[in-house]
């Protein structure tokens, strides 16, 4: 992967409407975004040429603004026709696309009513969130020490950027101690996600995965559970302890950067990715490709 810094790469950026070059793409130090995290934002990816799920994505990105109080001034179909716009003009098949909705420099407060609504979008490749060896044999997480907040604390349903403010604090705390990711538990210490991810478990032939009623029910999420149930698998959306860690097989996270990736720890719990988590595993790359799903 490149080590270039995002603010110093080459090629341009869809931002409020028109092509820009890439180092053109700036915002103001006194932009609310950045002050008061009224941001939003999506994580998509496209195969072959084609944005997966596209739609789905910019219309999550305008609930998301709607959850904190403001508007794009762009419909779904205006993203969905933006994203590929840039996509094209990357030159990338398969790429990472990062859409990013905030509100502009007009007020500098808490209250910002008058604030433009920016909408930026970009593309770049981005592989496998993680190293393809180390992916095949499933990833050690950490315990996170923060929790998901309560839902009436926070709009827990948003894509919201002041909601991974502990996700990236978890992230580091991991990485620091040699894992790749952090399990985080909701504010009643039960299973919730990944700092980025949604986590599923297998015992006995059956799938459970924590309910997403108190964080965000990825896309990617939404679609393995479509994949499991029509291989016939049985899907349990439920709230898990964390001692039941301890009953699972295996155990695999989901996101659109994850894609499907299988785990083989979580503190003092170990997992052995089988069957059910390869198949699934392969079931979701040959949903992305644009050729599979026009068969």
């Amino acid at each position: 992967m490149s080590v270039i810094p995002f603010d110093q790469r080459e090629g341009h950026i869809w931002f409020d409407g028109r092509m820009v070059p890439w180092a053109d793409a700036k915002i103001h130090v006194l932009s609310h975004g950045l002050h008061y995290g009224s941001c939003v934002f999506e994580g998509e990816r496209a195969y072959g040429g084609e944005i997966f799920k596209c739609t789905e994505h910019s219309a999550r990105l305008r609930r998301s603004a709607e959850l904190l109080d403001f508007e794009i001034p762009y419909s779904v179909a205006e993203i969905d026709a933006a994203k590929k716009l840039v996509l094209k003009e990357s030159g990338l098949a398969d790429a990472y696309l990062r859409p990013v909705a905030w509100r502009g420099s007009e007020m500098m407060g808490v209250s910002a009513q008058a604030n433009t609504i920016h909408l930026a979008i970009a593309a770049w490749e981005w592989p496998s969130y993680f190293d393809p060896a180390t992916k095949m044999k499933g990833i050690r997480l950490d315990m996170a020490e923060y929790r998901r907040p309560d839902p009436r604390t926070a709009p827990s349903s948003s894509k919201a950027a002041g909601l991974y403010m502990i996700c990236t604090i978890s992230k580091h705390r991991a990485e620091n101690k040699g894992y790749a990711d952090a399990l985080m538990l909701d504010w009643e210490d039960n299973v919730a996600e990944c700092t980025g991810a949604n986590v599923f478990f297998i015992r006995d032939g059956a799938i459970h995965t924590p309910l997403a009623d108190r964080f965000l029910n990825g896309i990617t999420r939404q679609t393995v559970i479509e994949l499991a149930r029509r291989r016939g698998f049985e899907v349990i959306e439920r709230r898990i302890r964390p001692e039941e860690l301890a009953d699972f097989s295996e155990c695999f996270i989901t996101g659109s950067a994850a894609e499907v990736t299988p785990v083989s720890e979580i503190g003092p719990y170990r997992f052995q990715p089988a069957a059910m988590t390869r198949t699934l595993m392969d079931d979701y790359s040959a949903e992305v490709q644009p050729r599979a799903r026009a068969a």
